[in-house]
């Protein structure tokens, strides 16, 4: 019964450990650029992301203050979704 309850913890450790993870992260900065058609963002830090395939322009501009949501794929940054600030 014990071995039962340690595998299960162990279990249940690794499952939830993974999703956190998996998290999305976010990132607030000013843009330096935006490529629509290269789906490339970058901010004045150098912070660099691609852009998802569903990913809908809110109408970003050079200069505006945005909030990324991100995750990593491989070792890129891939945007989720772009809010521009006010």
């Amino acid at each position: 019964m014990r071995k039962l309850i340690v595998t299960a913890a162990t279990a249940a450790l690794l499952a939830f450990g993974g999703a956190a993870l998996a998290a999305v992260k976010h990132t607030t900065g000013t843009v330096k650029s935006f490529d629509g058609t290269a789906m490339s963002l970058v901010l004045d830090d150098g912070s660099t992301f691609k852009l998802s395939k569903a990913f809908k322009d809110p109408g970003i501009q050079a200069g505006e203050k945005v909030r990324v949501s991100w995750d990593m794929s491989g070792k890129n940054k891939i945007a989720e979704a772009v809010k521009i600030m006010k």
